[in-house]
């Protein structure tokens, strides 16, 4: 069992204040992403939970055992850095025994796990080549395999990936997803890039300024975003957000955009004042809810392609309704050209409404 908990962990470098009262639990085996921009305090917690970085107060917890105060050698978690750190005077076969041998493990003993791990990693051939030799792909499983010989509680991984191009990153994020479940070992693993969190995790921590916005599985901060913070960090293109005003018209519920109406259930006027939500609210649409027709149909307004760009299975069209701009995800050429007039409409079971001032979702979830 390797259950990891932070409690109420915080930390300064100075004047800036990194983590902010971070509480948090790892289950078991479980694989947790921490997601968030550049600065965001991502990497000094997983260093915190390393040992590499002090805390200022908080306990970390390793099955239940505070180990804050233990050297980051008697913690029995593994690091993987995103430079690699490989000895370059060692073969990849040296490289992956040093652990081993460093805390006096058989020579039998060594020579079995290191050809394991190899096997495992798709590296055997390489055993014998110098970390010079190596392509950035197998360097970086090299350093993986490199804290999986010793079979830690534990599995710490910083942006391992992130400099490898993006067909390795691709076959990356698979053989660790694989290892994964191979070893059963408690995974953290930071990045900023949002493909890697959704694909990777079982559960995705979104960090910004120090400060836990949500913790969920992948379908849970997609679906659900927690605040303003998550809904436009997370997914690609980024959801349309605007301000908006809510009023009644002919029965069903009016959403404002400055001049581009549209009609949504009535219900969601109840739902609103239940949240005593009368003003300075923020709609949010993921591209998919912004629904395209070429014929006009009822609900559907006047819009126009301003921007089409093709993703090979899709596109995103950029569409002026009004004096707005909306962000569409359509089938792949169903909007033959920029110019072309169409109509759309939100999908009521996709709009999210925010509160402007704090960014907290006001959690309205609407029939489509």
């Amino acid at each position: 069992m390797a259950e990891i908990e932070l409690r109420h962990i915080d930390k300064h470098f100075g004047p800036v204040h990194v983590i902010r009262d971070v509480n948090l639990t790892v289950k078991d085996k479980e694989f947790v992403v921490f997601l968030g921009p550049s600065g965001c305090g991502k990497t000094t917690t997983l260093r915190a939970i390393a040992g590499l970085e002090e805390i200022d107060s908080g306990d970390i917890l390793l099955d239940g055992r505070p180990i804050q105060n233990l050297r980051a050698a008697d913690r029995d978690i593994a690091f993987v850095f995103q430079n690699y750190a490989l000895y370059p005077h060692f073969t990849v076969y040296e490289n992956l025994a040093f652990p081993l041998r460093a805390v006096g493990t058989s020579r039998d003993a060594v020579d079995s796990t290191v050809r394991s791990v190899g096997r495992s990693l798709g590296i055997s051939h390489l055993l014998r080549a110098r970390p010079s030799a190596l392509s950035g792909g197998d360097m970086q499983r090299v350093a993986i395999g490199r804290a999986l010989v010793r079979r830690p509680k534990a599995l710490l991984l910083d942006e391992p990936i992130g400099s490898l191009d993006a067909k390795l990153r691709e076959q990356m994020r698979i053989e660790l997803k694989r290892l994964h479940y191979e070893n059963g070992s408690t995974s953290i693993y930071v990045t900023h890039d949002q493909v890697e969190a959704m694909s990777l995790a079982d559960r995705i921590v979104v960090m910004n300024d120090g400060v836990l916005q949500q913790v969920g599985t992948p379908t849970e901060v997609y679906l659900h975003p927690a605040n303003l913070f998550v809904a436009q960090f997370i997914g690609s293109p980024v959801m349309n957000i605007a301000a908006a005003t809510v009023s009644e018209a002919d029965g069903l519920a009016q959403v404002s955009l400055e001049d581009a109406n549209f009609e949504l259930p009535r219900e969601l006027l109840g739902m609103l004042e239940q949240k005593h939500a009368a003003g300075d609210l923020s709609l949010g649409v993921r591209p998919e809810g912004v629904l395209v027709s070429h014929e006009a149909r009822p609900g559907y307004r006047p819009a126009e392609a301003h921007l089409i760009q093709p993703f090979g299975g899709f596109d995103i069209v950029d569409l002026r309704v009004g004096s707005r701009t909306l962000r569409a995800r359509t089938s792949s050429g169903y909007v033959d050209k920029a110019g072309d007039r169409v109509f759309a409409r939100l999908d009521p079971a996709q709009a999210h409404f925010f509160d402007t001032r704090s960014g907290a979702s006001l959690d309205i979830r609407l029939a489509g």
